[in-house]
């Protein structure tokens, strides 16, 4: 037992001088500007009241928005699952932990045999003075082995499974922000279906009276048949689309309760009261495209995924290298019934240095290392992939948010204009200068531009939502709470 000792001691002392091998893991550069493109567009139009980033979904001052948000972040199925990914990679971790260090292990038995005396050894034993045909065997030992982690395969092996589940983490933060956002851009899209279709009633109750006047104009010789039917085809248009508005609806609602983890229809009843399109909050602090790095989880995740392929490289490197382990055993054993079990004869013990070498099996090591090597390009590509996208997310979401917020203005405007015109039509129909037709056809412009606008008014709400996502969505404006590791 002393040698063992003084070999443990040798390749301990070994061990902790020694460096691990493969390469060290270095965060790659990432093709990434200095400034987004449509940034300037962005700070300089968008001038609605402003939120904090951290519960951005606040910023558009609708409470039911709120609680929907927070509702599925608690219920959704989809983050459950998440959750329960995040448990798999923290065991992983902790096998990969474990493996560093030494284990052990009790065992314990105890047998009762009986003899017989037909069999030749029970002939020769029988003719034995004294025999008894009933024996008893005890023995029970402590156990305890260490694969000593010389050259660093395990402990590169432990860094890959950190990786992984520093990249579930971060997949369950990108998980939540998905969850919020898609919640979020649903309840908008709703609520945009439901004052578009406010606006085909509408439309459909002024095409009604539009069709009733020509019709009776018509009886008198005063209209042609041509702009009665072209009135006809115009209420069936109107009349058409508030099916495709309702689908829409319905669809939307089905999914809002999806999101929130309960039975389709669940909310239906607290949404049906039309509550206007919420209006987009202002993006502050928006940082840089480098601040993505940092901010945004499922680029983290796929860092996290490049730093795991790296470690696994050194992990098939490590196989070029022998492997040394310890191993001891200390117990106690007596056979029969003459002994006692914990009596000094009894006791037993066993030191084992043992050594395992790939020594013929280098074209296998090989091969390993070849295939770490490719599935960390591959990883690499994915993450300088994952960048570009992710930028080019930003920069679309922020020319959308620009660009539909100066539609949504040119279109009030707009709308303004032709409610001027109407009240002027309206009054000269009064005065008997213009005839009630083109006061319904002016009814007609207007309803037609109130719904570009609320389709505007919507694709600019929901372009904000896109833009938190975009950016990562869920950060204080001076530190991002998901940082780089």
């Amino acid at each position: 037992m002393r040698s063992l000792s003084t070999y443990a001691l040798v390749i301990s002392t070994s061990l902790l001088a020694s460096c691990a091998v493969g390469p060290d893991y270095q965060r790659p550069e990432a093709p990434i500007k200095d400034r987004y493109l449509a940034q300037p567009n962005i700070e300089t139009n968008i001038t609605v009241g402003s939120t904090s980033n951290v519960v951005w979904w606040q910023g558009f001052d609708d409470p039911l928005l709120s609680d929907l948000v927070l509702r599925a972040l608690s219920k959704n199925l989809d983050l459950a699952q998440s959750d329960a990914q995040l448990t798999q990679a923290r065991a992983q971790l902790g096998f990969a932990t474990a493996a560093l260090l030494p284990s052990g292990n009790l065992s314990a038995q105890a047998a009762r045999s009986y003899q017989s005396v037909e069999t030749p050894l029970g002939q020769v034993l029988d003719s034995t003075p004294g025999y008894d045909r009933y024996g008893n065997a005890y023995e029970a030992d402590l156990g305890a082995s260490w694969e000593l982690d010389v050259f660093g395969g395990l402990r590169r092996s432990r860094q890959a499974a950190l990786a992984e589940y520093e990249a579930s983490e971060a997949g369950v933060i990108a998980a939540r922000l998905a969850v919020a956002a898609q919640t979020a851009d649903t309840y908008i899209t709703l609520r945009g279906l439901q004052s578009r279709l406010a606006i085909a009633h509408q439309q459909v109750k002024t095409q009604e009276e539009l069709l009733e006047k020509v019709r009776l104009l018509y009886t008198k010789g005063l209209a042609s048949e041509y702009e009665l039917h072209q009135t006809e085809g115009e209420l069936a248009q109107a009349k058409a689309s508030v099916p495709v508005l309702c689908t829409g609806l319905d669809a939307a609602m089905n999914a809002l309760d999806i999101m929130t983890g309960v039975p389709p229809g669940t909310h239906r009843q607290t949404l049906a009261t039309a509550t206007g399109i919420p209006h987009p909050p202002q993006l502050t602090s928006t940082g840089t495209p480098a601040d993505l790095l940092r901010r945004r989880p499922d680029l983290i995740v796929a860092e996290r995924r490049l730093a795991a392929s790296s470690a696994r490289i050194a992990v098939a490197v490590s196989e070029y290298y022998p492997k040394f382990s310890l191993s001891a055993l200390m117990g106690s054993a007596t056979a029969l019934s003459s002994g006692n079990l914990f009596s000094s004869a009894a006791n037993q013990s066993a030191g084992v240095l043992g050594l395992r070498w790939r020594l013929f099996d280098f074209g296998r090591v090989n091969a390993q290392i070849e295939q770490a090597k490719g599935a960390e390009a591959e990883a690499l590509a994915a993450y300088r992939q994952s960048v570009l996208q992710a930028t080019a997310d930003v920069e679309n979401a922020f020319s959308s948010l620009a660009n539909r917020e100066a539609q949504a203005a040119t279109l009030s405007r707009g709308e303004t204009a032709l409610a001027a015109a109407r009240q002027s039509s309206f009054m000269g129909y009064q005065k008997g200068a213009i005839s009630l037709i083109e006061v319904l056809r002016t009814d007609e412009k207007l309803l037609l531009i109130a719904d570009a606008r609320a389709q505007a008014q919507t694709e600019s709400a929901r372009s904000a939502v896109a833009a938190f996502k975009a950016l990562g969505g869920g950060w204080q404006p001076s530190q991002p709470i998901v940082g780089s590791r």
